[in-house]
């Protein structure tokens, strides 16, 4: 029978985020073969019944789903407790038939969702079994649903960790692929100045007077360097104001003016964004693990 090193036992963890001691027990009903570990998790933490309604949720993925006329199209954001969830594919069937129904039945809410049919059974009663089945608490966190002045774009990245849907008037496929992924990989707040928030305005100016004050500078001049930095902030947050990831010389307001394009509205999803994850010591749980073994 193969040694089962805490080494291996680490790196089953890491892959899977499944409990030490299961993924030891695993590693040697696979005799140490990571693959086959691998899959005998899978079957174990699927088979496990779940008291997760508790627990926090902060993994998943993005699903989108755009018409066929690119006129209409939903992003939805699914979470789950673990990494490994989020690949399994019941989870991603479930994740890319929510945002399929979103679209077509135009629900309210989430809890509007919930109440929908889907496989003979409703949304809520789908997820239930699917927390069930999976051993992880899943949750449905938001959406939204498009209706496009233009044609509308998306773009998933990082394993389906960031998703955004954009409506571009005029332009062309390659600026609207263009635009999404520099949402993806800028991540505005808003498209222009006048859609941000007053509070993170508020919170910007409150910083920038803190550091400013420190200058010893006369008051005129503070106020002064106040708003520079709050200008600045609004420039960095603001789809239209930020420079192209692909040419910094030009704003996105200036990219588009040139192409005689426009965008109405994007939406960007970062999966558990806001969402306060539980912090796990591998390391300390290894050691633990090879202490009590």
């Amino acid at each position: 029978m193969a040694e089962i090193t805490a080494g291996m036992v680490k790196e089953l963890r890491e892959k899977t985020d499944a409990p030490m001691m299961e993924c030891k027990k695993a590693l040697s009903e696979a005799n140490g073969d990571m693959e086959k570990a691998e899959e005998i998790l899978r079957v174990k933490l699927g088979s496990k019944a779940s008291k997760a309604a508790g627990r926090i949720a902060a993994e998943g993925v993005v699903s989108t789903f755009i018409a066929g006329d690119q006129k209409l199209g939903t992003i939805v954001e699914v979470n789950c407790e673990t990494d490994f969830v989020a690949k399994n594919e019941d989870f991603l069937a479930f994740a890319k038939n929510l945002a399929e129904m979103v679209a077509k039945q135009s629900p309210a809410d989430v809890a509007a969702l919930s109440n929908l049919a889907l496989n003979g059974a409703t949304v809520e009663a789908t997820r239930t079994a699917l927390v069930g089945k999976l051993g992880e608490n899943v949750s449905v966190r938001r959406f939204a649903r498009i209706e496009a002045k233009g044609k509308l774009s998306q773009y998933i990245h990082g394993g389906a960790k960031i998703g955004v849907m954009v409506d571009i008037v005029g332009g062309d496929e390659a600026l609207a692929k263009d635009l999404s992924m520099h949402i993806a990989a800028s991540k505005p707040v808003s498209l222009t100045k006048e859609e941000v928030s007053p509070e993170l305005i508020q919170k910007e100016r409150d910083v920038a007077m803190a550091k400013a004050a420190e200058s010893g500078k006369p008051p005129e001049i503070v106020a002064k360097m106040v708003e520079g930095s709050v200008a600045k902030y609004l420039k960095e947050v603001t789809l239209l104001g930020q420079p192209f990831v692909k040419d910094d010389k030009q704003t996105i307001e200036q990219l588009l003016k040139s192409k005689s394009a426009s965008v109405p509205r994007f939406v960007l999803y970062i999966v558990g964004e806001g969402i306060e994850k539980k912090q796990t010591d591998f390391a300390a749980e290894v050691a633990a693990a090879v202490k009590g073994a």
